[in-house]
């Protein structure tokens, strides 16, 4: 099966943020942007045709994809970000975006190499294309996240694009003074390099209790990408937010869905699933995942899992599966 990208709908809020930026009304394309939500799916093409639309209204712009990604925060690719920023040095960054690319793009595609004494993250040709101006949004997001949250944050060593190279030599110029390094077009890969020894510059927001919790939640929100459309994702999504926060009701999640009760339970219908079945399932799901986590204690899954006692999380756990919880954890079932 050939792999399918997209992006997600806070993902596409970096458009609305550069509309603003810009004082561009852009009705239409306004309209399209807000009728997504954050946990939305947006497929690639559509991505690119929204890019292209707003880029269209500064005909004259330089590098607008690069003004684009420059609006990043951490919002924009949600918990991969908050991650990032929890983490204890950039090293450890670079390898959560590695991780959990996934969560943003739908694929893993970015891959890690040595080259010499530099340290490459890099999208290798072959990869399913963003283009060329979905790509230049991507890798000035990075840099400028990077750039906002480490202190005198490190300029790159490289930028390679895969795509060709702009037509004017004024806008090649724009590339390099954005990114304060060289840059090169028609390359065999899309990569930003830096020296290895960036990989040790410590993160000022390091934290890693929140780390560690922010990569189980990362971790869980993997499990609801497999072999599901886009509306049982967005439904997964929600139900792994709201779960820890005790307040699951089937009327909470479709007004986060921004659907009616009647059309969410329609939808699970058409499943064949009712509500509490996909709140079991879930369940379960996650508390086999946490049980596997030793730094959790059995009072700390169930309160993630949106349990008030530990006993009552015990009872639904043994109905699940006709096992305990501490018995699968000690096993490792």
């Amino acid at each position: 099966m050939a792999t399918v990208m997209r992006v997600t709908g806070a993902w596409t809020r970096l458009l609305t943020d550069w509309l603003d930026a810009e004082k561009l009304p852009a009705p239409d394309i306004r309209a399209l942007l807000d009728s997504r939500t954050p946990d939305d799916i947006v497929p690639v093409p559509v991505w690119r045709n929204l890019l292209e639309r707003a880029v269209a209204l500064r005909p004259h712009a330089l590098a607008p994809g690069l003004a684009i990604g420059a609006q990043v925060q951490p919002h924009h690719v949600g918990v991969m970000g908050y991650i990032v920023l929890a983490s204890n040095n950039l090293g450890e960054a670079m390898l959560a975006y590695q991780r959990y690319e996934r969560l943003l793009y739908g694929v893993d595609l970015a891959q890690t190499v040595m080259v010499g004494s530099d340290f490459e993250l890099c999208w290798p040709r072959g990869t399913p294309p963003l283009g060329q101006l979905a790509d230049s949004v991507a890798i000035a997001a990075l840099i400028t996240f990077m750039r906002r949250q480490v202190d005198h944050a490190p300029t790159p060593s490289l930028i390679s694009f895969i795509n060709s190279a702009p037509a004017s030599a004024e806008e090649r110029d724009a590339y390099e003074a954005f990114f304060g390094c060289p840059v090169r077009f028609d390359e065999p890969h899309t990569g930003v390099r830096f020296p290895a020894a960036y990989l040790a510059i410590p993160m000022p927001h390091s934290d890693p209790g929140l780390h560690a919790l922010l990569n189980r939640q990362a971790q869980a929100l993997l499990l609801a990408l497999p072999d599901s459309d886009a509306f049982d994702r967005a439904l997964q999504q929600q139900l792994l937010k709201l779960l820890p926060e005790g307040n699951v009701m089937l009327p909470r999640v479709a007004r986060e869905l921004h659907v009616s009760v009647r059309t969410l339970q329609r939808r699970l219908d058409a499943r064949a699933m009712t509500w509490q079945a996909l709140l079991d399932r879930t369940r379960e799901q996650l508390a086999r995942q946490y049980l596997r986590d030793r730094s959790l204690t059995l009072g700390d899954v169930a309160l993630l899992l949106g349990f008030s006692e530990q006993s009552a999380f015990n009872r639904a756990f043994r109905r699940w599966t006709g096992d305990t919880p501490a018995r699968v954890r000690k096993q490792g079932l």
